[in-house]
């Protein structure tokens, strides 16, 4: 899944109705409407601010006055297709006093965001994972030196009864290094829940 380094923008015209789409890179709902309301601000003349927002798992559409499911939908649907994530499509419509009917609105606004998309910037989306184990002072040095060459940040270590380290990795590493520790100290490991306090 990739995300937005930056973002994009596009113009087209169809039948005298000018369409603006921008792609942005945006964190969730609170960042999309206050976008969508800058936009409203600086285009006060505009008939239509219709907005796609995925994020977070999360997803949001809205049509802004056009006929249910010709806007808001379809930028969404080009944004899923596109396998994107954290992204906040917008298209200001300046109407040109000519209708385009549901067809021609939904090809606009798809075409709109996909046109925004062919130069925007890239990059892929990491999904991190934090383990939380816990082992005797005997194995400090082992699992540490696993834990680093896997690439795991140590986000806290306790010392107590035990050890216990809190490690943040990317997700497609983090079976493996639990695996591989699990060898490692022959069971004397054990697998606690994040601490929701880190």
């Amino acid at each position: 899944m990739d995300t937005l380094r930056a973002p994009a923008h596009a113009e087209t015209l169809i039948k005298k109705s000018r369409f603006i789409a921008c792609v942005e890179p945006c964190a969730g709902r609170p960042e999309a409407l206050a976008r969508v309301d800058e936009l409203r601000a600086e285009h006060p003349q505009a008939a239509h601010v219709c907005w796609a927002l995925l994020a977070g798992g999360q997803s949001a559409a809205n049509d802004d006055g056009e006929p249910s499911g010709t806007a808001g939908r379809p930028m969404l649907d080009v944004l899923r297709h596109q396998g994107l994530e954290g992204v906040l499509a917008t298209v200001v419509r300046y109407f040109g006093g000519v209708k385009l009917g549901a067809g021609g609105l939904v090809r606009a606004y798809t075409d709109a965001v996909a046109q925004a998309l062919i130069d925007a910037p890239r990059t892929r989306l990491q999904r991190w994972e934090i383990l939380r184990c816990t082992f005797p002072y005997p194995q400090e040095g082992l699992v540490r030196r696993m834990a680093q060459q896997a690439g795991a940040e140590l986000l806290a270590a306790q010392h107590g009864a035990q050890v216990t380290l809190q490690l943040r990795l990317p997700a497609d590493g983090a079976r493996a290094l639990a695996s591989a520790l699990d060898e490692a100290c022959q069971g004397r490991i054990g697998w606690l829940p994040p601490d929701p306090a880190t």
